[in-house]
Order: structure tokens, then sequence, then C-alpha cells
């Protein structure tokens, strides 16, 4: 069935969401309405902050690998990536080679997003945001000692808020319905958003 699954992934475009890790492939859950909302409004207060200033490059969703021409045999597909000017990275259109600053991973149902933590950590990756969805968190992780440790959490018991040390923002998870809803502000503007 496995032939099959990719075939059909493949006619509906669901390939798009694959990864390889080390020559295996990952065929995470098709994200949902909930998950491309999320990250579509992450990605409005990061495209104005840094795309259009001209401070860097933000993208939702990019091929993030260790090598180069070879590297549909390891990737990963983070929901929202920032690269901010001066990052070593190599764009090459299809994929980038070398970690971004900022990366946004959404979890989906039986997805585990800590497990990419060693790979973004392997290729330079400055911070990384975990939103969990089951039940609600939100986790940030910086690198110590070659790996990404977390450095906060924040969910609805405890909605401290998560301060960001590559970009000049703050997150949150805050109490809402039908579900919490993720806080962003830029503390230099006193800017909010949410998504």
């Amino acid at each position: 069935w496995g032939l099959e699954l990719r075939a059909k992934r493949h006619r509906e475009d669901g390939d798009k969401w694959n990864e390889v890790w080390d020559g295996v492939l990952v065929m995470p859950s098709l994200p949902n309405d909930e998950h491309q909302g999320i990250q579509c409004r992450l990605v409005v207060p990061l495209v104005l902050l840094f795309e259009y200033t001209g401070l860097g490059k933000v993208r939702a969703g990019v091929n993030v690998t260790d090598r180069h021409p070879d590297w549909k045999e390891n990737y990963r597909g983070p929901d929202v990536v920032v690269y901010l000017n001066g990052n070593p990275a190599v764009n090459h259109g299809s994929h980038w080679v070398g970690g971004p600053d900022f990366l946004v991973e959404i979890a989906s149902p039986g997805e585990r997003p800590r497990q990419k933590n060693a790979f973004y950590a392997g290729v330079g990756t400055r911070e990384v945001l975990v939103i969990d969805r089951d039940p609600w968190a939100l986790e940030l992780y910086r690198p110590a000692d070659g790996e990404l440790v977390s450095a906060g959490r924040s969910d609805e018991a405890n909605p401290e808020w998560l301060k960001s040390g590559v970009l000049p923002l703050a997150f949150r998870l805050r109490a809402g319905a039908p579900r919490p809803v993720v806080v962003v502000t830029h503390p230099p503007s006193g800017q909010e958003w949410t998504a």
C-alpha cells in the first residue's frame, strides 16, 4: 500500500509536504485548514518586519538541507522560515543549504516535530518555535552544546511570553475559542498579531 499512497499523494499534489530523513521517505499528514491558517497568519508579521524592510527572506515552507546537489537525500520542510541578511545559507531555488535564523514547526496529527531538532541544529538553525495543537502549547528551542534545547514553554495554564533571542519578537499562547490563540508581539513598536 506504500506505493499506492505515494502515487495518490503525488496525484493530489500532497507529496510537496514529504521529507527525506537520511534517505528515508517521511510522509507527514497533510496540513489541515487550521494548520494552514496558523502558517499564513504567522507569515504576515514576519514579512512585514523582515522581508519588506529588506532585513531578510521569509518563506512559508521551504526545503532545508545539509547538501547540494543531492539535497533530496536529506531535507526537512519547516512551515515558516526567516533567513536574515548575513546568514551563510545558500538558496538554490528548490532548496536552501543551511539553517534559517528562525523557523516554525506546526504539529499535525501524528507528527513529531521535535525529532527534527537534531537536523536543524546540525544545519545551523538559530531558533525553532514548535506549535503543538493537542494539547496546545508553544515551545522555543535554541542551540546549546551542539543541540537545540528548550528555552521556554507557553500554554493555557502558563501563558508565558517566549522572547526570541534572534528576532525582536515574543510569542505566547492565549486562551481563546474555539481554540487557543498564538500571539506575536513586536516590543519595539508595540504591534501585535494573532494566529
